[in-house]
C-alpha cells in the first residue's frame, strides 16, 4: 500500500545523484546485519547527511559508525519491519526538529568524515609496517 508514495529508482548515474538527493525528504537504508554490513561502513549515509537529508537506517555496524540515533539520524533494529516502521512514524511526526538534525548531520559528515581524519590512524600502522619508517608529515596529515 506505499506504491504511490515510494520510489526504488535502482541504479542512478553518477551526474544524477544531487538531483535525486534533492527531491528526497527522508531516506530509508534498511540494511541486513551480515558480515559484509557490520564491517562494511556505507556512503549512503554520508551522502545524504552532506545533503542535508533526514536519514534512517538499520543499527548495523557501519550505521552505528556513522548515525548518531536521535542527533544525525535515526537507527532501527536491524531486520525488524515494525521498528523501521514505528521509527519512520516518529520522524515524520516531528518534522519541526528536520532543519536541526539535517544541519547537525552535514556538520558531523563535513568536521568528523574527512580524508584526512579517516586515514589518520593508518600512518602509524604503515610507518610499523615499514619497518619504523617516518611517513613525511604532510603526508599523514592529509
Amino acid at each position: 500500500g506505499i506504491a504511490d508514495r515510494v520510489i526504488f529508482p535502482g541504479r542512478v548515474p553518477h551526474g544524477e545523484v544531487s538531483r535525486y538527493y534533492s527531491l528526497i525528504d527522508v531516506l530509508v537504508y534498511p540494511r541486513r546485519s551480515m558480515r559484509l554490513t557490520e564491517i562494511v561502513t556505507p556512503l549512503k549515509p554520508l551522502e545524504a547527511m552532506a545533503q542535508g537529508r533526514i536519514f534512517i537506517a538499520s543499527d548495523e555496524g557501519g550505521h552505528r559508525e556513522l548515525i548518531r540515533d536521535g542527533e544525525t539520524g535515526f537507527l532501527f533494529p536491524a531486520g525488524d519491519a515494525p521498528a523501521l516502521a514505528a521509527t519512520l512514524g516518529r520522524v515524520l511526526a516531528h518534522r519541526a526538529g528536520w532543519p536541526e538534525m539535517a544541519e547537525r548531520a552535514h556538520r558531523f559528515v563535513e568536521q568528523e568524515r574527512t580524508w584526512a581524519k579517516s586515514v589518520a590512524p593508518y600512518a602509524e600502522v604503515y610507518a610499523r609496517a615499514l619497518g619504523g619508517a617516518r611517513l613525511p608529515a604532510a603526508a599523514a596529515a592529509e
